[in-house]
């Protein structure tokens, strides 16, 4: 009896228990169900999801007009595989059929899809820039080729293939080193990204975002019909230039097949019209270059076709400097302007023998006017080192932008080289001589200069002490409606203290060079009154010199009016003294609305022939 009385609260206990289990359960199956279901339901889904990135199309590229196209997308294809919709069996069947059609080596395929990755349902391109053609054969054969698919992947057509080619740049796939850089920006292993120029500079602006097609599959990996969902791409910004396309071909024609460069700047904006450098290189060519050869070459090229000479070369500004100097001189009064020195062709300093350019006779007395007109040597020796001085040549160099970056929106470029006797002790262990000083003061020595920084300092004294820091883009407009997302300002580069009475005189200085001085032919214009500076800058040749010109126009004309050009030849090229006739054809393409032949012509350089002698 007592144990069976025993065995009731037990049974009522586990009964109790056995309830309340039960109860918790529902209570967990109704929460999972109806409270929690959609989010499981989610979770559920998303495990059984296919995600397929849809590549955003970059944004276009246009002249300033925003009419004329240097950039555009043509539509191509690309061949995918799914590593883990193939069955582990079948991938060397599979490798073998698709390096047929792609006419590509299986080891390629292989490489590409590595064991370790066989079981991934993350796509892996296997080739780009696939003809219509090779997509039908694929097609055709699709049922021999689980995993494999295509999508379609515009390529860059870039429409203008010469100078041009400097500025806009170039695409290409990205690098693992540059995937690490840029991973939390979007970016993924079969990204495209700017590889220089434009097209580097602004690629998170072309890029656009891409899109993304979600598929839900079965416990076999099947799709499942009518599950797609797709977000679609967006493409990239479409970007208008400063650069006119009719001045770039212009240029690029004055300045030929010599290697050297050629700019053109709006002074009062910092806008650049061209940007002319040679040799240049065909940026389509790096759609067909999946093994890096076309790169390769060109890196070794001893000609540096990938280099842009107007940004990233730096050289010996010679007798263009002379501007700086006579700036200098002026603004500090050192010397009376109409203070003749006399110069007989040569000036003994130390134990050297410096000789004018044009050495024999002399130029004989010269003021300052005289002296920058006539680009006489003596003058700016004697001037440099007894009235100025090295420190206040540089200080004046640098107030006009030498030595620092000329911060123009392209991802490289060069900030030339300001020498100072500090520099020359820790560099050298030597102390500064009065020969380097002089050496300084037209342009040589350690002295260094890009064309852009030339062109610079020039537009400061058109603007009477204002750099405006040039730039490429003019705006940012919206593929789809074309509407103005932003433009871009002028931005004061450097300010400078120097009156403006003294560029006034040195503006009329550079007038009178023209009219009176070494450039009274090649520079004679009778559409636009211009205003320059020849150089000619000695690299170690006995035949041949770097030719400069750096030249505004029109004469006393607004700022907003005026042009800058500069032109550099250098001196690798058969001696021509070619960077006046360069410049002038130029300006007269520009102010006569003129092509190269017509302006040519009209300057009477159609018959101009070969090798003249070094002249400043």
């Amino acid at each position: 009896m007592s144990s069976s009385a025993d065995k009731g609260p037990r049974v009522a206990a586990l009964t109790a228990f056995m309830a309340f289990a039960i109860a918790l359960n529902l209570i967990k199956l109704f929460s999972m169900q109806i409270i929690e279901g959609d989010m499981y339901r989610k979770q559920s889904q998303d495990i059984s999801q296919r995600t397929k990135k849809l590549p955003a199309q970059r944004g276009e590229i246009f002249d300033r007009n925003g009419t004329v196209p240097m950039v555009l997308n043509i539509d191509s294809f690309a061949i995918d595989i799914t590593p883990g919709e193939i069955p582990s069996d079948r991938f060397p069947d599979v490798a073998t059929r698709l390096a047929g059609i792609l006419q590509m080596s299986e080891s390629e395929i292989e490489r590409k899809v590595p064991q370790g990755i066989r079981r991934s349902f993350q796509t892996v391109e296997i080739k780009s820039n696939v003809p219509y053609g090779m997509v039908t054969a694929v097609a055709e054969d699709i049922d021999e080729l689980p995993g494999v698919s295509w999508r379609s992947k515009p390529i860059r057509n870039y429409v203008e293939t010469g100078s041009i080619s400097h500025v806009l740049g170039y695409v290409g796939d990205i690098t693992k080193e540059e995937l690490k850089i840029l991973y939390n920006k979007g970016y993924t292993s079969n990204s495209i990204i700017g590889k220089a120029g434009i097209e580097k500079q602004y690629d998170s602006l072309l890029r656009g975002t891409d899109g993304y097609e979600y598929r839900t599959v079965d416990v076999k990996g099947r799709y499942i019909q009518n599950s797609t969902n797709i977000k679609p791409p967006v493409m990239g910004n479409n970007l208008v230039l400063t650069v006119d396309q009719k001045i770039q071909l212009l240029a690029e024609s004055a300045l030929g097949h010599r290697i050297g460069s050629a700019v053109v700047l709006k002074p009062a904006t910092g806008e650049v019209l061209a940007m002319v450098s040679y040799p240049y290189f065909d940026p389509n060519l790096f759609n067909q270059d999946d093994s890096g050869r076309l790169y390769q070459s060109l890196l070794e090229d001893t000609n540096n076709p990938l280099l842009n000479r107007v940004v990233n070369a730096s050289y010996p500004p010679a007798s263009t400097f002379k501007t700086v100097i006579t700036t200098a001189l002026l603004e500090e009064k050192v010397i009376p302007p109409e203070k003749t020195i006399d110069c007989d062709g040569e000036i003994n300093y130390g134990d050297r023998l410096f000789r004018c350019w044009i050495h024999r006779p002399g130029h004989g007395p010269v003021d300052l006017r005289e002296a920058l007109a006539q680009s006489c040597d003596v003058y700016y020796w004697v001037a440099g080192r007894d009235y100025l001085g090295v420190e206040r040549i540089a200080s004046y160099a640098q107030e006009m932008g030498l030595g620092s970056l000329p911060e123009i929106d392209l991802p490289t470029q060069t900030a030339g080289f300001v020498p100072t006797p500090q520099w020359k002790e820790r560099r050298f262990h030597e102390k500064w001589l009065g020969g380097d000083t002089m050496n300084m003061s037209i342009g040589q020595g350690y002295l260094l200069a890009s064309p852009l920084q030339v062109a610079d300092w020039i537009a400061m004294i058109v603007n009477g002490g204002t750099i405006y820091r040039p730039h490429l883009l003019k705006e940012v407009r919206d593929p789809a409606t074309n509407s103005v997302l932003s433009v871009t300002q002028k931005e004061v580069l450097h300010q400078s203290n120097i009156s403006s009475e003294t560029f006034a005189t040195v503006r009329d200085y550079m007038r009178y060079m023209i009219t009176n001085g070494t450039a009274q032919f090649p520079m004679k214009n009778k559409v636009v009154e211009l205003a320059g500076k020849t150089g000619t800058a000695e690299v170690g040749y006995v035949d041949r010199w770097h030719s400069w010109m750096a030249a505004y126009g029109p004469y006393n004309a607004p700022p907003e009016d005026v042009v800058v050009v500069v032109v550099m030849v250098e001196a690798v090229n058969t001696w021509e003294w070619w960077a006046p006739y360069a410049t002038n054809i130029i300006f007269q393409g520009i102010f006569a609305d003129q092509s190269y032949d017509e302006a040519v012509d009209a300057l009477g350089f159609r018959y101009l022939a070969g090798t003249r002698g070094r002249q400043e």
